[in-house]
């Protein structure tokens, strides 16, 4: 089973290797993980280039809590996001129209 951290390193890898992803993006994500392997993370997109990785950032355009576990079953298509949230797993704080991009970012 992959961690946050193994996921945020396969995300930063996949913004370095396709820049499309950021394309036309500028936002910065931060992510608070509760739980075993959880932590604070993010991702930062600025309109073709980015990264991702440990850490939190300053004034993030939105913030993303959920414990760490459902964050690695949503990556690995075990937990449907719409559904998460709807279901209270989720809590987003900010720009709630950047959650649905994420997907486009995060998707493998």
């Amino acid at each position: 089973m992959s961690t946050p951290t193994e996921i945020f390193t396969e995300i930063d890898d996949a913004i370095t290797a396709d820049p499309t992803r950021a394309a036309g993006m500028t936002a910065t994500y931060q992510f608070d993980l509760s739980g075993d392997e959880g932590g604070v993370f993010h991702i930062l997109l600025n309109d073709g280039s980015g990264h991702a990785g440990p850490g939190s950032v300053e004034n993030p355009n939105i913030t993303i809590s959920m414990a760490a576990s459902d964050f690695v079953d949503m990556r690995t298509g075990k937990l449907d996001p719409t559904m998460a949230f709807m279901s209270g797993k989720i809590k987003i704080t900010g720009d709630m129209g950047l959650a649905m991009k994420l997907q486009s970012v995060l998707r493998q």
